[in-house]
């Protein structure tokens, strides 16, 4: 439009002389700057950025996510405390845990005795933190044997599949179908009575969750590309399983493994609340509840509050083991 024309529209300033726009040069130009061949008809072609690599969480960012997880951090403490009372006893009881004072018994609740005492005088916490000892070493065994027998079985299913994953199944099929307490009453009567007997029953009664478990991770592995490029390189299939399927499909079997922990525990305490134990006066946290049926009605801590440890230890083993598996869904 011309300068004339522009006067003549009402609302409009024309532009003087030395406003008049001027057309940048091509230093001043972007554009042109950028391609000065002009190509595009001006439009500069954009060399292609770098995509920044992810930058991993610090250490404290970490941290600061696990605090937002209430839960979590609540079974932790539960199971740091349990573990530091297995480890180190004495540090936090002052009390015997076989031997008891007759003038003491059936003491309710108070603050020198937290939960009471028995029907012989003998402080329940200082049998219940004695007794952690036996009941966790017996369930971390029993969670070694299981895992590490049902990981290799189902290692060898997956991996080697035909007639040695079908022969291993079945089997894995059969022990599934038999209750797992009265499997591990059945092998605790081949192996005799003990903690450790209980302890290698429990265990072989829960291979056959981990076999299976372990199977499902190695079919999926199997077939992935590095897998084959290790296949053609020549390596041996030991090589491969312990080497590159193994790493890869360990992470859900963990996460297992803590459920499973659990699961032990309430196993244990039951195959010793039945009898088939450490004998006494050896404390163990089943055998505490076993004793402490006789006196319910007059003495309801002894069963109670062991108990709700009990249920405490086996509910964070759950939500640790749930934290575990979110954590492997998202790697």
């Amino acid at each position: 439009m011309s300068q004339a024309l522009l006067e003549t529209v009402p609302g409009v300033t024309p532009l003087s002389r030395t406003e008049r726009y001027v057309a940048p040069s091509g230093l001043d130009n972007p554009d042109i700057r950028d391609n000065p061949e002009g190509r595009g008809h001006g439009t500069a072609e954009r060399t292609p950025q770098p995509v920044p690599e992810p930058v991993k969480p610090s250490s404290f960012a970490r941290f600061s996510g696990l605090l937002r997880l209430p839960s979590l951090i609540l079974a932790l403490v539960v199971l740091a405390t349990v573990i530091a009372w297995a480890i180190i006893p004495s540090v936090f009881t002052p009390y015997d845990a076989v031997n008891g004072t007759l003038l003491d018994r059936l003491q309710p609740p108070s603050a020198t005795h937290p939960f009471g005492t028995d029907n012989l005088g003998r402080d329940t916490l200082a049998r219940f933190i004695y007794g952690s000892q036996t009941t966790l070493l017996a369930s971390g065994l029993a969670v070694v044997i299981a895992l590490g027998t049902g990981a290799l079985l189902g290692l060898l299913a997956g991996y080697l599949r035909g007639l040695v994953d079908e022969a291993i199944m079945r089997f894995m099929d059969v022990i599934l179908a038999i209750p797992a307490l009265l499997l591990s009453l059945t092998i605790i009567t081949g192996l005799g009575f003990g903690t450790l007997n209980i302890a290698i029953a429990v265990g072989l009664a829960s291979t056959a969750a981990f076999a299976r478990i372990m199977r499902s991770q190695v079919l999926s592995v199997a077939t992935a590309g590095y897998i084959e490029a290790a296949k053609l390189s020549g390596a041996r299939w030991p090589s491969i399983i312990f080497r590159q399927v193994l790493p890869a499909a360990i992470t859900p079997v963990l996460a297992l493994a803590a459920i499973e922990f659990g699961a032990a525990v309430l196993a244990i305490s039951a195959l010793s609340f039945l009898g088939f134990g450490a004998p006494p006066p050896q404390p163990e946290w089943g055998a505490l509840i076993s004793e402490g049926r006789d006196y319910l009605q007059a003495a309801w801590w002894l069963t109670t509050l062991p108990g709700l440890l009990i249920v405490a230890v086996v509910l964070s083993t759950a939500r640790l083991s749930r934290w575990l598996q979110d954590r492997g869904d998202r790697s």
